[in-house]
């Protein structure tokens, strides 16, 4: 058996899947032509297929011809609201939808695995869960599927779950790299509406101005964080939205900004929550103005277990050789729902390099921006390397 040379001769149907899906993306939870895509995709590989009852989501089950135990492998689905402007000839079609995160990429790799591994069911001594969701940018798709059974699915438990993402910069195609232990943050919202009373710009003696107030939170939030943790567990706090105010001379009512906030550790994470809304409150008081703070706890950290991240550093080095993996020295600052499922199952999140052929991964456009490409010769690499994962990994027992 050569999953390498068994995964490339199905290359040319991964691309037009993934371009397919590149051309019709959908947001959110609901993505019913992406799930049609998926079930066709599929049909005919002898798994056993549910759908979500909450969201468009697909779970499929592959039976191994042998007793052995289970093993998840995920790829999420839904695209951003981004105007596509790569100028791809399989560029989105929506106008404001664009696959700018390489799940399109993901759910092609995953649907390639599950053909593999359907044809090499003789070999496989446990049962596949093949999760295929919707909703991680921002809809905590993952804890919808975990709510609703996947990890069930099979009827025993997966004793490892694995997921693979593509970046389309930082890092040379085709390169796999992970780490044991925190691999990606913590996700969190900080939501802040300063109340005052609004007057003449010219006299704010008579108004209650509540810009200088949000301004002052700004940047007493940032010099908050430097002195009060740990550098080595680090925090990330942007103010990425500022809104106060119509015009020049009128103070305004209120003002509001939002901030996303990334952390490391589930106690940093706890310290946040209650550090932030206190300090925002703090200085509201001493302006003698009113305000409206609130901590969102959206994903919390993917912490990978660090026998199967080891194991996917050995699996990665035998499948395609040492050169193509590197260990992570850092985790990265974006964060990752498949965190709900590690949460509850040893696995890892591995990331693959994908930046365009013949670009320069230092200067390649990021993930979730515009112009982000990535290149559709990892997709044979990336579904090859799930399906070893789960032949090993269910060939090694509990």
């Amino acid at each position: 058996m050569n999953l390498r040379e068994d995964a490339a001769a199905v290359q040319d149907d991964l691309v037009r899947l993934r371009r397919a899906l590149h051309q019709h993306p959908e947001t959110g939870l609901d993505l019913p032509r992406t799930q049609e895509k998926v079930l066709a995709e599929i049909d005919g590989l002898g798994l056993e297929v549910t759908t979500g009852r909450r969201l468009s989501s697909v779970t499929a089950v592959l039976r191994g011809a042998r007793p052995g135990p289970t093993v998840l492998l995920r790829g999420d689905m839904d695209a951003l609201p981004v105007e596509e402007r790569t100028g791809l000839d399989y560029a989105s079609r929506t106008g404001s939808t664009m696959h700018a995160c390489g799940h399109d990429l993901h759910t092609a790799m995953l649907a390639g695995a599950a053909r593999l591994l359907a044809s090499h069911r003789d070999r496989l001594a446990g049962d596949v869960v093949f999760m295929f969701q919707p909703g991680e940018e921002g809809f905590d798709g993952a804890r919808l599927m975990v709510e609703d059974g996947v990890l069930d699915a099979s009827g025993t438990r997966p004793v490892a779950a694995y997921a693979v993402h593509v970046l389309s910069a930082g890092h040379a195609s085709g390169r796999f790299f992970t780490r044991g232990g925190p691999a990606m943050a913590a996700s969190n919202v900080l939501t802040v509406t300063v109340r005052g009373a609004g007057g003449h710009g010219s006299m704010p003696h008579r108004a209650a101005d509540p810009v200088p107030a949000a301004c002052e939170m700004v940047t007493a939030l940032q010099t908050w964080i430097s002195r009060t943790f740990d550098v080595f567990d680090p925090v990330v706090l942007t103010v990425g939205s500022f809104h106060a105010g119509t015009k020049q001379n009128v103070i305004p009512e209120s003002a509001t900004f939002e901030a996303t906030v990334r952390s490391f550790s589930p106690a940093t994470q706890a310290r946040l929550k209650d550090g932030t809304v206190e300090l925002c409150r703090g200085i509201a008081s001493g302006h003698g103005l009113r305000v409206d703070a609130e901590f969102t706890e959206l994903y919390p950290v993917t912490v990978n277990d660090a026998r199967e991240a080891a194991f996917v550093q050995r699996t990665v080095a035998e499948l395609h050789g040492e050169e193509r993996f590197e260990s992570m020295a850092h985790p990265l600052a974006g964060a990752e729902d498949f965190s709900r499922v590690l949460d509850e199952v040893p696995g890892a999140m591995t990331m693959l390099g994908a930046p365009p052929a013949g670009a320069d991964p230092e200067s390649s456009a990021n993930n979730h921006s515009p112009h982000a490409a990535f290149d559709d010769a990892v997709l044979a690499d990336g579904a090859a390397l799930y399906a070893r994962l789960a032949l090993d990994r269910t060939a090694a027992g509990v």
